[in-house]
């Protein structure tokens, strides 16, 4: 429900600030005071386009701001906790128009597209009367209206669900039934490298262990000679080795005499580098025993590597790469070759899921076409009293080749304005005035069924005048006990009904023109009956008019 809204600088509004309540409001005023003003404000909170013409002159910009209460709108509130824009039990859209015609929306506070601004706005407010997005002639707002009516939106709502679940199903099956030839042959390439690779066999840490092999046993006969040589050098060579020269060195020191703490350091140290030559000369000696030329061996590492090299470069890839390639491989492999019994599955899956499909859709189809004659009577007995006495009603159920996301069928509304005429779609021969008022009919047949809290009827009494009038009136005084209405009037009948009256008016203050809005209270209210009864001259009999009007709503 709309709670208030604030405008500033907005066409010839300087500043206004209102509150308003549940019921019906309705708003008057003399041509030209600016009546339609807010509707065209509040629209621009919906997400209607908009440029910089409707920025007050010599202002910078325009601030429109509506706050809505959704605590029993719990629907709206999920659509914001969706995209994390929820705040309380409040909803408040906010655009802003520059001099410039560049705009800014906002939901609760925080920056919005407008297209996010426009689907909230939808589920808030809907405006009935010469307003190009007006819902009731577009046709996924009449199959709504039907299912709101026959309480199917939840089973409309599986039916799309189930329709999105097929759809994605049958794309699966046709792109697996139509495997291109491109495909087949990623399948026969995939499969030879596979092969390849299955026939090298590379095990994780294998070309290191191959490689250490390779270079121990190419370099055994260098080895061997080196061995030999740096034992000879500590131990083997008699006359010069090292042990043999430590022996001498030890002899000698030991000869001095008297030994000192320091000589006997020495010789101490001495003692163990003997200790320790020796002991290179063992190990020196044992490997050299472990020495031994394989070249059958040498062959077998060098071939093995030669064929992880090669295998390597014929994929374009580092050799100790071959093994997660290898998995890549076969897992992108099996992932193309499903096989018949994977397709026959996904087929079969496909084939329950239209099934489900068209049993969704064929009791819907059977509950929109009970539903729908008791609908289109209840709003034809609605027009008929409001000036369109022959007016014929029909909703139409069009069936369709194929089921779709919406059913078997096409809704839409058609209407018969006089006798002799046919029914054609509404959207194409309802005048303006004609549409209001269908509207309205519609509007207090479903109203107890409606999602949207907030209806606006813009002047939807053109055309119409004496007891139709008062007729209107009351239609809309009941819609708006069941929600909040507001209605754009210039009749006395029809802002006599209302709950709230609201007065807009113009001046002119420095040569500058202005719109005001008032709350009308008792004696004011009178007043403004009576001018709509009588015009700007106020009499007597005028002013007993309005008091008798107002005071027969009340007994109502």
């Amino acid at each position: 429900m709309l709670i208030s809204i604030a405008i500033s600088n907005f066409a010839i509004v300087e500043s206004l600030e209102l509150e308003f309540k549940q019921g019906m409001t309705v708003i008057s005023g003399e041509t030209g005071a600016g009546k339609s003003i807010m509707v065209d404000a509040l629209s621009l909170c919906l997400g209607d386009r908009t440029d910089a013409g409707v920025v007050r002159h010599g202002q910078k910009k325009a601030d429109i701001s509506a706050s809505f209460d959704i605590k029993e709108y719990p629907h709206v509130y999920q659509w914001l906790e969706e995209r994390d824009l929820e705040q309380e039990h409040n909803c408040i859209l906010r655009r802003v128009i520059s001099k410039e015609g560049r705009s800014k929306a906002y939901i609760n506070g925080r920056p919005c597209t407008l297209s996010d601004l426009k689907e909230v706005g939808s589920q808030l407010v809907d405006i009935h009367g010469q307003h190009e997005h007006q819902s009731l002639l577009k046709k996924h707002a009449q199959r709504q209206q039907l299912d709101e009516y026959g309480q199917l939106t939840e089973l409309s709502k599986q039916v799309q669900q189930q329709y999105q679940a097929w759809r994605q199903l049958k794309d699966e099956l046709f792109a697996k039934q139509n495997q291109s030839a491109e495909q087949d042959a990623k399948i026969q390439l995939l499969s030879y490298q596979a092969q390849e690779l299955e026939q090298i066999d590379l095990k994780e840490g294998e070309i290191e262990s191959l490689e250490q092999e390779q270079t121990f046993l190419s370099n055994i006969a260098d080895s061997q000679v080196k061995a030999y040589q740096a034992s000879n050098l500590l131990a083997d060579n008699e006359e010069g080795s090292i042990c043999s020269l430590l022996n001498q060195a030890i002899h000698s020191a030991s000869q001095i005499n008297p030994p000192t703490q320091e000589l006997e350091g020495a010789l101490d140290m001495m003692n163990a580098a003997l200790i320790q030559a020796q002991e290179a000369t063992d190990s020196l000696r044992h490997y050299q025993d472990t020495l031994e030329q394989d070249p059958e061996r040498l062959t077998t590492v060098e071939s093995r590597l030669s064929d992880i090299y090669d295998t390597a470069r014929r994929h374009k890839c580092l050799p100790d790469t071959l093994i997660s390639l290898r998995e890549s491989v076969e897992g992108e492999l099996s992932k193309l070759q499903g096989g018949e019994e994977s397709l026959e599955a996904l087929k079969e899956k496909e084939e329950l899921a239209y099934e489900k499909l068209t049993a969704l859709a064929t009791n819907l189809t059977e509950k929109r076409i009970s539903t729908k004659d008791e609908l289109a009577k209840k709003v034809e007995e609605q027009i008929h009293g409001l000036g369109m006495p022959h007016a014929r009603f029909y909703i139409q159920c069009q069936p369709l080749n194929q089921v779709t996301a919406n059913g078997f069928e096409d809704i839409e509304y058609m209407i018969a304005s006089n006798p002799g005429q046919p029914a054609q779609p509404l959207r194409k021969v309802a005048s303006g005035g004609e549409l209001s008022r269908i509207s309205l009919g519609i509007q207090v047949v479903t109203a107890h069924t409606s999602t949207i809290p907030t209806l606006v009827f813009d002047e939807v009494d053109v055309g119409i005048s004496g007891g139709i009038a008062e007729v209107v009136g009351r239609m809309l005084r009941s819609v708006g006990q069941r929600g909040q209405v507001f209605s754009v009037t210039h009749l006395a009948q029809v802002a006599a009904q209302g709950h709230q009256h609201l007065q807009v008016s113009k001046k002119v203050t420095n040569e500058a023109t202005s719109s005001e809005v008032k709350v009308l209270k008792e004696q004011d209210r009178t007043q403004e009956i009576a001018r709509l009864l009588g015009g700007l001259e106020l009499t007597e009999q005028t002013l007993a008019h309005a008091r008798e009007m107002l005071s027969n709503v009340q007994l109502q």
